[in-house]
């Protein structure tokens, strides 16, 4: 005879624990400015393709809008997938936020052009969190002369 417990039933991946890798992961990117980037590429992207005919006329301009959107979404991927090219994509994400305007009815009727410009200039501005320094540690340091503390 064993006094082991007996096993537990596995219940598969909790849901708790996915929740928290997936936040401890969206933490070390700018996740909110891609996120904004890449809905103000949608707008601007899938405008033009609304059924606004009457009210609005498609020509060159859909064709400038869409281009727009497409070139925002990437930078909104190249935002999230590599956080070290976030300036470059950032500024990219404005100028393209900015000639959606002139470009495609109204830069998504202001909204995909205000999303875009919010977003680039959030991944532009954002910093990567830097690890707690260790009080402890550097109060029981000696320093090089022997005076204890730094």
């Amino acid at each position: 005879m064993t006094t082991d417990p007996p096993p537990r039933p596995t219940e598969g991946p909790a849901p708790g624990r996915a929740r928290r890798a997936f936040r401890r992961w969206r933490r070390t990117r700018p996740f909110w400015a891609a996120l904004w980037t890449g809905l103000g590429g949608f707008v601007i992207f899938f405008l033009p393709m609304a059924p606004l005919g009457k009210i609005l006329q498609v020509g060159v301009g859909g064709i400038a809008g869409m281009a727009g959107g497409v070139l925002l979404m990437a930078m909104a991927l190249l935002i999230l997938l590599m956080p070290g090219q976030r300036h470059t994509a950032g500024v990219i994400a404005v100028i393209a936020g900015v000639a959606s305007f002139p470009l495609s009815n109204l830069g998504g009727l202001f909204a995909g052009m205000f999303l875009s410009v919010l977003g680039g200039s959030m991944a532009f501005a954002w910093l990567p969190e830097k690890p707690a320094r260790r009080r402890l540690l550097a109060r029981t340091t000696p320093t090089p002369e022997g005076t204890g503390s730094a």
